[in-house]
């Protein structure tokens, strides 16, 4: 997978070079490109942002910069590319979306800073992608973000290929405790089933115990997801214990 981020805060990405992020680098599964755009202003004063047209407070990302930026990485990359805006007002990045950002060949995120862009960047995009409803100072951390989440779901990316359909919101429900050694930690016990060695027990009791944290937690996921009859059994049971 091919992805290009465009910020002006470059170095801030050295840290997508450790862990298994840098390892899919090394392995070749991951060509990732930082592009300043700030070296395609120009301004003489390497400027990239002005102040908006019928006055307003802060500035604006200006459309030439990453325009010109983008033009050069069709030159580097031709073909088609999913262009991915970083936006406080986008829609709310899921594992659904990172699934289907896996699934592409290449990625572009445009990362914005100041009180906003002009309007015409947003003609270059295909998303406008947030990560919830706060504001931070730029978009460089929730693309770090993304491209974590996304990366996990590209085949090799992880040691383990059942590891990131076993996470939490992977199936629509939070992740079942774990447990590991020892058996007995200062009186504190794994539940007896975990260590029962019957597969079919373990594997109804996670999936209770994960029913049992999304009610208790994300009652919400519950409406938003398609229950399968065990499911709502277990359900069932689980709201008559309370």
């Amino acid at each position: 997978m091919d992805i290009t981020v465009l910020s002006i805060f470059p170095r801030m990405f050295d840290t997508l070079n450790e862990s298994v992020i840098g390892k899919a680098q090394e392995k070749g599964l991951l060509n990732l490109n930082i592009v300043d755009f700030r070296d395609y202003t120009t301004d003489k004063q390497n400027h990239v942002d002005d102040s908006p047209y019928g006055g307003g407070a802060g500035m604006l990302l200006q459309a030439q910069p990453i325009y010109d930026a983008m033009d050069a990485v069709e030159k580097k990359t031709p073909g088609k590319k999913r262009v991915i805006l970083l936006d406080p007002a986008g829609k709310t990045f899921n594992t659904k979306m990172a699934k289907d950002f896996a699934e592409e060949d290449n990625l572009v995120f445009i990362c914005g800073h100041y009180e906003g862009f002009d309007e015409r960047i947003k003609d270059l995009v295909t998303d406008e992608v947030s990560i919830g409803d706060y504001i931070l100072t730029g978009g460089e951390l929730p693309t770090m973000s993304m491209i974590d989440a996304t990366m996990r779901f590209v085949p090799g990316v992880l040691g383990n290929n059942f590891s990131a359909e076993e996470e939490s919101f992977s199936h629509g429900l939070l992740e079942y405790p774990q447990y590991s050694r020892p058996a007995d930690f200062r009186g504190k016990k794994v539940p007896d089933v975990l260590i029962s060695g019957n597969h079919e027990k373990i594997r109804i009791w996670r999936l209770k115990e994960a029913l049992r944290k999304t009610l208790d937690r994300r009652p919400d996921l519950l409406k938003t997801i398609e229950l399968t009859d065990e499911e709502k059994k277990l359900l069932r049971e689980i709201r008559s214990e309370n």
